[in-house]
């Protein structure tokens, strides 16, 4: 939301001319007179109070408007994750079968309130929370390689079989003794120019690719468990690793075309139309009627749009290249300005 409280401008404002880098990622300050935003540790020359506005997002600073600054790259610095953080994910990955607890996170200077300050804002869960994913994560796939189930809850740090038992049916949807024969996907979180991104992953392939502050994501992890009837879980796989690759030389100009192996469940239909907009060249732009057109079903131009709205995969299905006949931007889920910005930046580079 913009910040219109006087007392927090002023505050925002000193932090902005202090360089206060304890304010990076807290506020994001929108220079009118140039029509960028920057984070508080920006080097720019600081422009006059009367001439700034603070947002506490990035999404809200680019629905008005506002470029990313090209010296402090705000979507960029502020949304990478903290030093503190990745030490804090570290240590659970260096330790899959216990429970970090507070104690443990300072003695190597990890503020856990920090850490959990940032899991609420960034993951929209708690960091104990995301421990438990992991743990059971691991148990999980412990189990499918045939280890006995007590050895696995007890080795995890659980006390009882049914503690491990509630929590394992809780997060994955099926009881220890009935998980060995389903799959799972694994959901990791990215960082790009125009702001972070979640991307998920079965066996068979990406899955989704989303902005983090879509309002249609929670639906689109129901939707993907009740299609592929298995659990989300935090984790890597090759798919999500080659994704975050291929994306980055996306962002760097060094990749038109991406390579990746889908897993797109959905109708025939809506498969048609994702697989008729994977052929829209890079730097183009099409609409709803001539990709009714080619698909050929001429009328079936509102099917088509409803199926591009139902895209999970951003960017790598670019539906972002669809625009209405009149040339004007119609809807995208990441939001209209996200849409500007990336069809700005493919014609730039071709």
């Amino acid at each position: 939301m913009q910040i219109k409280e006087q007392h927090v401008i002023d505050k925002y404002y000193q932090a902005l001319v202090d360089r206060d880098s304890a304010f990076v990622g807290i506020f994001f300050v929108g220079v009118k007179t140039t029509s960028i935003f920057c984070i508080a540790t920006c080097r720019a020359r600081k422009p006059k109070i009367e001439n700034v506005v603070f947002y506490t997002t990035v999404k809200e600073a680019l629905d008005q408007g506002f470029r990313p600054c090209k010296i402090c790259k705000p979507t960029e610095n502020a949304l990478t994750m903290p030093d503190q953080v990745t030490k804090a994910i570290q240590l659970i990955k260096a330790n899959p079968k216990e429970k970090i607890k507070d104690y443990q996170l300072r003695a190597e200077q990890i503020s856990p309130e920090f850490v959990r300050r940032w899991f609420n804002k960034n993951y929209g869960l708690t960091f104990h929370a995301y421990q438990r994913m992991y743990r059971i994560n691991h148990a999980f796939m412990e189990l499918k390689e045939g280890k006995k189930t007590t050895d696995t809850a007890f080795q995890s740090g659980y006390d009882s079989l049914s503690g491990f038992g509630y929590t394992f049916k809780k997060i994955i949807g099926h009881s220890p003794k009935h998980s060995t024969k389903i799959n799972r996907m694994l959901i990791s979180r990215l960082t790009t120019p125009i702001g972070p991104m979640f991307v998920c992953a079965t066996d068979q392939g990406l899955c989704l690719l989303e902005f983090v502050d879509r309002r249609m994501l929670e639906t689109e992890f129901k939707d993907l468990q009740r299609l592929l009837k298995m659990p989300i879980l935090f984790g890597e796989n090759e798919h999500t690793l080659q994704a975050k690759k291929e994306l980055k030389e996306y962002f760097e100009g060094k990749r038109k075309k991406f390579d990746l192996v889908l897993d797109t469940p959905g109708t025939d239909f809506q498969n048609t139309v994702w697989s008729t907009l994977r052929t829209i060249p890079f730097g183009t732009t099409t609409t709803y009627q001539a990709l009714a057109q080619q698909m050929k079903k001429p009328k079936a131009i509102r099917a088509v749009g409803t199926a591009n709205g139902y895209n999970r995969l951003a960017i790598i299905i670019p539906c972002h290249r669809v625009i209405g006949k009149d040339g004007a931007l119609r809807g995208y889920g990441g939001g209209l300005e996200r849409k500007q910005w990336l069809l700005d930046f493919e014609k730039n580079q071709t």
